[in-house]
């Protein structure tokens, strides 16, 4: 048995998960912090939904042990259960109901259901209550899985892949909407993406799977902090640079662009080795997904 940490709503301990001769996580040690928005990214095939798939009890550890909420994945009962919030990458909904009809068929299953913000989230992402289920487009899909997945304002709230089918501006009103959730309800959302410049806007932790392994467990801030472009221009700079924090470079003459590792590179000195002139930018999520995948943090 895991050693339950309050402030943590999921807990990893070596979990691997094994389909015949494929492994999808590969001892898969994590503790996701409470009231955090966190970014779970990685590649197709990374393990990300088989992750999500363990939080909330449908896959059950070839090996390890995992909880969610204080309680085993294995053993996850309906006060857990009602306490979670799911948006599924693929959702599966009753497509002979209405729109309406399946609303009122889930909102029957929780003690708590919130008809002021269903009929809000059904304003501002503009669904048809009158709408059959099975008419509906992918994008349309999505937002009636994010209603259904809210209105009983959960504690952990787990998007898998939320904003693929929705256009620019359904995208912005929900990314709106999870920020607003997060400060009313003080709840943590996990939300897995494969469009980071939507998710950085909200997100405040990034873990990164890759190939069933956790590459990156860390606070957005501190991956600001630690990677950054420079633009270098001095009149003695070298064909190639030789220090290793600098993980690429392009060298144009009297000027280079470099990746760097700034925990392990001091630009003064750097500028006081090559007489050069620095300016330092910080990377957004999609430059540093590759670095992510490829360095590790």
């Amino acid at each position: 048995m895991i050693a339950h940490d309050q402030t943590s709503v999921f807990e990893a301990t070596s979990l691997t998960k094994k389909f015949g001769d494929t492994t999808a996580l590969n001892s898969v040690t994590l503790s996701l912090g409470a009231h955090r928005v966190i970014g779970l990214i990685g590649r197709n095939g990374g393990g990300k939904t088989t992750l999500i798939q363990h939080m909330i009890g449908l896959y059950l550890p070839t090996e390890g042990t995992c909880e969610t909420l204080g309680r085993a994945c294995d053993q996850l009962g309906a006060n857990e259960l009602s306490r979670i919030g799911v948006v599924h990458q693929e959702n599966r909904f009753f497509e002979w109901m209405t729109v309406k009809q399946h609303l009122r068929y889930v909102s029957s299953f929780y003690k708590i259901w919130d008809r002021d913000l269903e009929a809000h989230l059904l304003r501002e992402l503009e669904l048809e209550t009158s709408a059959r289920v099975g008419n509906l487009s992918s994008g349309n899909m999505q937002k009636l899985g994010i209603i259904l997945a809210v209105c009983h304002h959960p504690e952990l709230l787990i998007l898998d892949e939320p904003v693929s089918g929705l256009d620019p501006i359904a995208r912005e009103t929900l990314l709106k909407f999870l920020m607003t959730l997060l400060a009313e309800d003080e709840n943590t959302i996990v939300i897995s993406s494969h469009i980071l410049r939507d998710i950085e806007k909200i997100v405040d932790w990034v873990v990164c799977l890759d190939e069933g392994t956790v590459k990156t467990d860390k606070s957005l801030d501190d991956l600001h902090q630690t990677y950054a472009k420079w633009t270098v221009t001095g009149n003695n700079l070298p064909q190639q640079f030789s220090e290793p924090y600098i993980l690429s470079q392009t060298v144009n003459g009297v000027q280079a662009q470099l990746i760097v590792n700034q925990t392990l590179g001091n630009a003064d000195q750097f500028k006081q080795t090559y007489q050069a002139d620095i300016t330092s930018q910080s990377l957004n999520l999609d430059q540093l997904f590759p670095i992510l995948i490829r360095e590790g943090a």
